[in-house]
């Protein structure tokens, strides 16, 4: 179970945030030209029904990437169904009215394929990867699946004790707890700030609750489907008018952009005895389509985003507090957030907060050297290509771009617009989009031994377990 149940844009977050160099290390070699990003082209078309298709011929090995993608995620649920999205989209995989979940595994396997389904924030998606020679066969198979799901009675018990086990698995990870409890802070009750349901609540959810959600939320109108790789465009085309012309339209598309909401507070959630802290700090920032995200996300991998990032040097290598502290941004449909999240000893809780902010504040203040983010600039280019130069790498890249209502040149121009990013630049977007004094505070940790080392950051407010 995704704990942040985020959109496909992810395969971008990846791609430019995996590496970074810091001041502290050698410079790294010289750099060639950088290079725009250059995608396949694109065919596409819409079925009448409002089915979306993007078909790319990418590569030279003898497989394709298939994958439908619903506007139906953790965005439709409503307060009393927090992961049905989740199930309605396994029960894709537990048999269509003419096929039971065995034979659809085997069809599969028969191909050379492998399918899986899951529920985002944002979107579900049903996909696979095969053999070329099988991509109208299977295509037929995914189409079977997402237009006639038998929602088997048999299997809702099982499925309901899956999730009973990775609920309780997430409610005993300290990571889990501080991301539920902070997205709350910034989204109160909007799905944004959802994360977990309640066991009673998971034991409530009938299969006529599923289909209804089902029946709501999927359709041809909100689905797009894409295909990378090696295949037969003719024939793929003609596989996917033939399944897919008869599937019922559906409902149009539910928009809900939240207002999410930070204050300088620290909230605690009490775990008596526990000998670490895990400490999750941020707040709201602008969306991917704002003018300023790409040097956003440039400044986020400087400071916090990457294994040799400001932060990470400090507290993990310097002061030896924390071992893996990471930041990131995390998007979804017209709305992001940044945040900073570190394990740390109970002891240092408040010494951590301090370097934390000393480095927001270091970076507000003074523009980087033009040697450090040239650094940065030459790694970005490099894995964003390495990270997209896959059939699903690309497929993850147009759905973002989809998502987020992106411009044809957004990919083709990327690496340039890194490029152009200057050490002022870096500078003011930290200035206007990471402002300490409004960032969330919450920590997972003992709250007697540490809400004297934290008290100087805010009001302290101890949070109950729910």
């Amino acid at each position: 179970m995704k704990i942040h149940r985020i959109a496909g844009g992810a395969v971008i977050v990846m791609a430019l945030t995996l590496f970074a160099c810091s001041p502290r290390k050698a410079a790294p070699p010289e750099g060639g030209k950088p290079r725009d990003f250059k995608i396949p082209e694109v065919k596409t078309f819409t079925l009448e029904n409002g089915l979306g298709v993007s078909m790319i011929r990418y590569g030279s090995v003898p497989k394709a990437s298939i994958r439908f993608v619903i506007r139906a995620g953790s965005i439709n649920e409503a307060p009393d169904q927090v992961w049905i999205a989740d199930m309605a989209a396994d029960f894709l995989k537990e048999g269509t009215v003419a096929r039971t979940a065995k034979e659809i595994a085997e069809a599969s396997a028969s191909m050379g394929g492998e399918i899986s389904a899951g529920a985002g924030s944002d979107t579900s998606s049903l996909s696979g990867t095969v053999l070329s020679e099988f991509v109208p066969d299977f295509l037929s198979l995914l189409a079977d699946m997402l237009k006639n799901p038998k929602f088997p009675e048999s299997e809702l018990g099982r499925i309901r004790a899956n999730y009973l086990r990775r609920l309780a698995l997430a409610k005993s990870e300290p990571s889990s707890l501080a991301s539920d409890g902070f997205f709350h802070v910034l989204y109160g009750d909007h799905p944004y700030g959802r994360t977990f349901p309640s066991e009673s609540r998971i034991q409530s959810y009938t299969i006529a609750t599923i289909k209804k959600f089902y029946a709501e939320n999927y359709g041809a109108r909100r689905t797009h489907l894409y295909i990378a790789g090696v295949f037969d465009e003719r024939k793929a085309e003609q596989a996917i008018r033939e399944a897919l012309k008869d599937w019922k339209a559906g409902n149009e598309m539910v928009t809900n952009v939240p207002a999410p909401k930070s204050a300088r507070k620290v909230h605690v959630l009490d775990r008596p005895g526990s000998v670490q802290s895990t400490i999750l700090l941020g707040l709201p920032v602008i969306p991917p389509a704002h003018e300023d995200f790409i040097a956003l996300e440039v400044a986020d991998t400087l400071l916090g985003g990457a294994f040799a990032s400001r932060i990470t040097s400090n507290i993990r290598e310097n002061k030896g507090y924390t071992y893996s502290p990471t930041s990131a941004i995390i998007r979804r449909y017209k709305d992001a957030c940044w945040y900073e999240q570190a394990d740390v000893a109970t002891n240092v809780t408040g010494a951590a907060l301090k370097e934390i902010f000393f480095e927001i504040d270091r970076l507000k203040n003074e523009a980087p050297a033009e040697a450090e983010l040239k650094g940065i600039k030459n790694l970005f280019s490099g894995t964003f290509i390495l990270q997209n130069s896959t059939p699903n790498g690309i497929i993850g890249i147009l759905n973002y771009l989809r998502l987020n209502e992106l411009g044809k040149d957004y990919l083709s121009t990327y690496i340039r617009n890194v490029f152009k990013v200057t050490p002022a630049e870096i500078q003011k977007i930290v200035a206007d989009r990471l402002r300490g004094g409004d960032m969330t505070i919450f920590i997972v940790g003992d709250y007697e031994k540490i809400k004297d080392q934290v008290a100087v950051y805010g009001e302290v407010i101890k949070e109950e377990s729910k």
